[in-house]
C-alpha cells in the first residue's frame, strides 16, 4: 500500500470527509509499522474525535486493526466458545465469577481481559492478588485450558491486534480516549481476532462509566453489536448501570474475596443478579438456552470451575490473600437514609489507596481499597460505619477520604432505586 500521505489522511478527517478503504487500511498499517509518527496519529485520533465516523468506515477500521495480526482458531475446543467484554467500571468483579460459571454451563469462554487505570480496575490485577497465579499464557497453553476446563481469563497475547495495542496507550495520553467510534474498533478487533463464536457486551453508563450518559452508551452498544455480526460473531449487549459501585468491595483481593463468595451461593445481590443476566445471554448467544446457571452456583459446579481455572494458571485456589495494614472507618454523621455512593468518587479514593494505577508502568496493592458497609436506599443512624477505607501506607488515607467524604449523600428519605439493566440491544 503506498501513494499516501499521513498529513493527507488527517487533513481529510480534519475537514469532516469520510476516509477511503485505501486511506484507512494505510494508515492502520502504516502507524503499525512506524512509518506514521505518533504526533500524526494522535491528530487523526483528534479529528476523529471531533469528527467521528461512518459505520463503514468504523467497521474498516475495524477490520485493519484485526489485519495488523493473528486470529486464533479455537475450532478445536469442542465447546460452543462465547465470551463477555465490560466497558469498565467500579468494583466491576463480574468477570471472575461469570467465566468459570458460563464454563460449568457447558460453554468455552476465552476471556482476555485487562488491567486498570485511573478509577477503573483491571481484571487481571485483581486476579493477581492470588499467590502464584498467572496472566500471561501461550496460545496453545490457552486453546488447551479451555479445551480441558472450559475458562481462561489472560491476558492478550502479543500477537492479537497490535495496532490497537499501540494506538490504545496514544489515546490514553492525548485525550481522546472517549471516541466512541476508537472504543468500538478497540474493544471488537481484540474481540474478534479471539476467535469466539459469541460476545456478549455489558456497557456501563453512569458516574463511574467511561459513557455517563445512556444515550452515548446506546450509541457505543449498537456501534459494537453491528461491528461483531458484521464479521460473524454472534453480539448482544446489555446497557447496565454505574452509578453505584458494584458489590460491597472496590480493590483487589477485596473483589477476589467477593467474587468467591458468589461462587459459593450467597454474595450481594446485585453482582449475583449481573453475573446471571449476563451468563443467559452468554449461553443463549452460545446455543446452550436451557443451561441454568442459578443452579450451577448452587450445586458447586462454578465453584468447581473457578477452582481448576486459578490452579491451571498456577494459583493457589485456597491461599490467604494480603490484608491491608492501615484501615480507617468512614462513619454517617447523621440518621436517614443513603441517597448515593458515587462510583466515580469511590473508584478515584481505591485508586488512592493504592489500588489502581495512574500510568499502565505503575505497580498496584493487592490488599488496598474501599470496603463498603452501605448502599443506596439502606437505612443509617449517626455513627454508624458507611464505609472503611484500607491502605499498605497510612499516609494514602487522607487524600482518599476526601473523596470518600464527597461520595456519599444522606437524604431523609429513601431514594428511587435503578435498575440495574437498563437495556438490551441486538
Amino acid at each position: 500500500m503506498s501513494g499516501f500521505a499521513a498529513v493527507d489522511v488527517i487533513r481529510a478527517k480534519r475537514d469532516g470527509g469520510v476516509l477511503s478503504d485505501a486511506q484507512i487500511d494505510w494508515v492502520v498499517d502504516a502507524y503499525t509499522r512506524g512509518q506514521v509518527a505518533d504526533e500524526q496519529m494522535s491528530a487523526l485520533a483528534m479529528a476523529i474525535l471531533l469528527r467521528g465516523m461512518t459505520g463503514p468506515e468504523i467497521a474498516r477500521w475495524t477490520a485493519a486493526m484485526i489485519a495488523s495480526g493473528e486470529r486464533l482458531d479455537l475450532s478445536g475446543v469442542g465447546r460452543p466458545t462465547v465470551d463477555k467484554h465490560s466497558t469498565g467500571g467500579v468494583g466491576d468483579k463480574i468477570t471472575l465469577p461469570l467465566t468459570p460459571l458460563v464454563a460449568a454451563c457447558g460453554a468455552a469462554v476465552p476471556q482476555l481481559s485487562g488491567r486498570g487505570l485511573g478509577h477503573t480496575g483491571g481484571t487481571l490485577d485483581k486476579l493477581e492478588a492470588i499467590p502464584g497465579w498467572r496472566a500471561r499464557l501461550s496460545n496453545d497453553e490457552f486453546i488447551a485450558q479451555l479445551r480441558d476446563i472450559g475458562a481462561v481469563i489472560c491476558a492478550a497475547g502479543e500477537g492479537l491486534a497490535p495496532a490497537d495495542r499501540k494506538l490504545y496507550a496514544l489515546r490514553d495520553v492525548t485525550g481522546t480516549v472517549e471516541a466512541i467510534p476508537l472504543i468500538a474498533s478497540s474493544i471488537m478487533s481484540k474481540k474478534i481476532a479471539e476467535g469466539t463464536g459469541a460476545l456478549v457486551l455489558d456497557v456501563k453508563v453512569g458516574s463511574g462509566a467511561f459513557m455517563t450518559s445512556v444515550d452515548d452508551a446506546r450509541e457505543l452498544a449498537r456501534t459494537m453489536v453491528e461491528l461483531g455480526t458484521a464479521h460473524g460473531v454472534n453480539t448482544v449487549a446489555l446497557l447496565t448501570d454505574m452509578s453505584t459501585p458494584l458489590g460491597l468491595t472496590v480493590g483487589n483481593a477485596v473483589e477476589v474475596a467477593e467474587s468467591v463468595e458468589v461462587l459459593a451461593g450467597g454474595g450481594p445481590a446485585d453482582v449475583v443478579e449481573l453475573t446471571l443476566a449476563l451468563a443467559r445471554e452468554m449461553l443463549v448467544a452460545a446455543g446452550l438456552p436451557d443451561a441454568d446457571p442459578a443452579a450451577a452456583l448452587r450445586d458447586g459446579r462454578a465453584m468447581d470451575s473457578w477452582r481448576a481455572m486459578i490452579r491451571a494458571q498456577g494459583g493457589d485456589p485456597d491461599a490467604p490473600m494480603a490484608t491491608a495494614n492501615e484501615i480507617e472507618v468512614v462513619r454517617a454523621d447523621r440518621d436517614g437514609f443513603v441517597d448515593t455512593m458515587d462510583a466515580y468518587a469511590i473508584g478515584i479514593a481505591a485508586w488512592r489507596l493504592g489500588a489502581g494505577r495512574a500510568r499502565k508502568e505503575d505497580p498496584v496493592s493487592a490488599a488496598a481499597g474501599v470496603v463498603l458497609h452501605k448502599k443506596p436506599g439502606d437505612p443509617v443512624r449517626a455513627g454508624e460505619p458507611l464505609l472503611e477505607l484500607r491502605a499498605d501506607d497510612a499516609a494514602r488515607i487522607p487524600a482518599a477520604r476526601a473523596d470518600a467524604d464527597r461520595a456519599v449523600t444522606i437524604s431523609a428519605t429513601p431514594p428511587s432505586r435503578t435498575p440495574l439493566v437498563i437495556d438490551r440491544i441486538a
